[in-house]
């Protein structure tokens, strides 16, 4: 074993030994690290900015010191003194190992930028948002009749509005008076009035008539990427969508890892907090800026996360999530001031999260329930929002059931030896011909499939970079299909087989997606990459598998994916790989960022906000970690796609090779045979 320090770059999880004074851009070159530079590494041009991180990393195996970068140097110093460096960077080309390090790249040092692919859903949404104009003439003062300016312009307000009583907000309080004669006497004010029956809140005010629109602001805050939808709260058209990595991934891609970081570094939750935030604040800052507005103008917010970035962006240690009962600090929904959340929005703007349905099914799941709306539905709907940690609702209008199941990062490409996220140049879509065992492939950014004429020309701007999740879905499935891959999970060798695409790698077999070129290396799919897709979809299904054993059933009537990556996968190969459970092709649809919808839906509709949770309160929390039958089920679905459950309706639709690889080679099954091999005993 190398006794060279371990640089570890994040998100793409690439790792290697190197030499003390190695340049981290070196490093992450050497690795084939997605880092910008165009200066050559002189300083200059500062594209290769990164991110390191210290202390407790139990996921990497590693404890990073405070030193395991070399000085600051005069070269950084001078790009901070130029144009700035943001808190905790550094220079690439700069900085140089000097001992173990873990090294995070943000997105805009990525010279193949994430693609967010959480759009917003086209829905038909009643509109009833908690915030109103009102334009007004204030009585002016007079010394025969004193009052205080804001008495008269509540007065006026009253009488306008219809309230009884409103009550302002303090920030209010300094520039009233200016407001007031600017306009002559006359203003407009905007009322927050929310679906809980307190009083209606002054929150902003404008000199005149303000005849702009004011906007919200709807949030799904995932582990992996942040979303936001900007929304004109007169009209509830979303005018401008963005989204970002989530800046936390830096201290582990899946949340146990993150729950561990804070348990293992003092304050370390602090620190999330912190970067969360931080991240919130550039999408705020992006999303004005797309949509060319003032971010004064976004008065009122609405967020939907899982329960540990739930804590985490609220500012509350996420302990207790890390350990059974998994006790949440508030799973009831919350609404306060942005400004208490470090939000650099409009001062009077409310930041309303959705309630936490359970210790690990969270705020998010609530707004996928707001969006699919299983507890309305005639036939029984099983409503998967699949992400690093994936939630599971079943129901209809007898009673809903949720769970969440822990799959971790594999299907967004992490644990995947070429692995990324969707970024364009990453392999989204996959067939393999069944005779000839021959693959074409698409690229993101691409609508041509790479057999057909000028591909390689339409590419020569991203590359071929690596598969995304829906890429290695699809491989992997298509693998199954053209059997190249077993039941059980292994790949077959080259005489097995028939092709020369698979190949001897180690003790197992990989096959060769694509040869590469002189810029890039082979990409090629190994048994590791299928055991890290087995027991991400087996933990899925299982997930699954436990509501319908709770719910007394073998079958459901239609399936729904939900969220950005579940908007991408194809249903036959999930069914192939039995992410899913048994199922008509044509009952499975996709919901998009369902997510995201709800959140959408409580922000322009205030009764929603109620609806919810009240819907909470009713859905029935199983919590898979303590239920008996979990790991049977996930045994059973360790294999492709099932050894217990038959897929008869899968079955009839496609032809599923009974192979097995896992023979020592000869017979024929060896030679390729479509024989089911006899147990014995």
């Amino acid at each position: 074993m190398s006794s060279d320090p371990l640089v570890i770059f994040t998100p793409s999880g690439k790792r290697g030994h190197f030499p003390v004074g190695t340049p981290v851009l070196t490093a992450a070159r050497q690795l084939g690290v997605d880092l910008d530079s165009v200066c050559g590494g002189r300083g200059v041009c500062s594209k290769c900015q990164i991110t390191p991180s210290y202390g407790e990393f139990p996921k990497h195996g590693v404890t990073v010191s405070e030193n395991a970068l070399s000085d600051w140097n005069a070269v950084e110093q001078r790009y901070d003194d130029k144009r700035g460096l943001t808190k905790g960077r550094r220079l690439g080309c700069q900085a140089t190992v000097q001992g173990d390090i873990v090294i995070d790249v943000p997105p805009e040092s990525q010279v193949h930028k994430q693609v967010v692919r959480k759009r917003a859903e086209v829905r038909d949404i009643t509109l009833n948002p908690t915030v109103h104009l009102t334009y007004v003439e204030v009585e002016e003062p007079d010394m025969h009749k004193p009052s205080g300016d804001l008495e008269r312009l509540l007065t006026a307000l009253k009488t306008a509005t219809g309230h009884a009583e409103i009550s302002v907000d303090t920030h209010l309080l300094r520039p009233l008076q200016p407001i007031l004669r600017k306009g002559n006497w006359t203003v407009t004010a905007a009322i927050h009035q929310d679906h809980t029956g307190a009083l209606p809140r002054l929150i902003a005010l404008w000199p005149g008539y303000f005849g702009d629109p004011v906007y919200g602001l709807a949030v799904d805050l995932g582990s992996t990427t942040i979303a936001g939808h900007l929304c004109d709260l007169i009209t509830g058209e979303v005018v401008a969508s963005s989204g970002l990595m989530n800046p936390q991934i830096r201290f582990g891609e899946d949340l146990m890892s993150r729950v561990s970081y804070a348990m293992m570094n003092q304050g370390g939750d602090l620190e999330m907090t912190e970067a969360v935030r931080n991240g919130l604040n550039q999408l705020v800052t992006d999303i004005a800026k797309e949509a060319e507005i003032d971010s004064t103008q976004i008065l009122d917010a609405v967020f939907v996360m899982n329960p540990v970035m739930h804590h985490l962006f609220l500012g509350i240690d996420p302990f207790e999530l890390g350990q059974a009962p998994f006790a949440l600090a508030t799973s009831d929904a919350l609404s306060l001031p942005a400004s208490d959340l470090g939000l650099n929005i409009a001062p009077g703007t409310r930041a309303y999260l959705l309630p936490c349905i359970a210790g690990h099914v969270g705020a998010d799941a609530a707004g996928v329930a707001l969006s699919e709306a299983p507890d309305k539905s005639d036939d029984l709907a099983l409503v998967v929002d699949v992400g690093t940690n994936a939630e599971i609702l079943l129901g209809d209008k007898n009673g809903v059931l949720a769970c969440s199941s822990p799959t971790g990062p594999a299907f967004e490409g992490a644990q995947i030896s070429a692995g990324q996220r969707a970024a364009p140049g990453a392999i989204e879509r996959v067939e393999i011909d069944p005779v000839t065992k021959e693959p074409r492939f698409r690229v993101i950014g691409c609508d041509l499939w790479s057999d057909d004429n000028g591909f390689t020309a339409a590419i020569a701007s991203t590359g071929i970079t690596g598969i995304c999740g829906s890429g290695i879905i699809e491989v992997i499935a298509e693998m199954r299909l053209a059997g190249i891959v077993d039941a059980s999970g292994l790949i077959g060798s080259a005489e097995q087989t028939g092709t020369p695409r698979c190949f001897a790698d180690g003790r197992t077999n990989s096959y060769t997606l694509w040869e590469g070129d002189a810029d890039q290396k082979p990409i090629t799919v190994t048994n590791a990459d299928i055991r890290a897709i087995q027991m991400a979809k087996a933990a899925l299904y299982s997930g699954a598998r436990l509501l319908m054993d709770k719910r007394g059933v073998d079958q459901v009537d239609r399936v729904v994916l939900a969220g950005a990556f579940g908007a991408h996968i194809s249903a036959k190969h999930a069914m192939v790989l039995g992410m899913i459970p048994d199922c008509p092709l044509d009952k499975v649809t996709s919901a998009g960022n369902a997510a995201g919808t709800g959140a959408r839906i409580a922000l322009l509709n205030k009764d929603a906000r109620k609806e919810i949770e009240s819907l909470v309160r009713k859905i029935e929390k199983i919590e898979t970690a303590v239920e008996p039958r979990f790991q049977e089920h996930f045994v059973n679905a360790s294999a492709l796609p099932n050894s217990a459950d038959p897929f008869p309706i899968l079955r009839d639709v496609v032809d599923l090779p009974e192979v097995s690889f896992n023979t020592g080679g000869g017979g024929d099954d060896a030679a390729g045979g479509r024989r089911r091999r006899r147990r014995r005993g």
